[in-house]
């Protein structure tokens, strides 16, 4: 269940940098489009030590 958390957080990154890199990429704003290119990176590391929290505890 530990790995949940880090699950729900990649969600929750992975959403925000996808909306980042969208605004950004239409407003034509580097800046937000790479602070979103950021964040869905996070997202993808928390998704990976969900994956491995989640085989430890198994």
């Amino acid at each position: 269940m530990s790995g949940l958390s880090d699950k729900i957080k990649s969600g929750v990154n992975k959403a925000k940098g996808e909306l980042k890199d969208q605004v950004g990429n239409a407003t034509n704003n580097a800046k937000l489009q790479a602070e979103g290119k950021v964040d869905k990176a996070k997202a993808a590391a928390q998704d990976k030590v969900g994956d491995l929290k989640d085989k430890h505890d198994k």
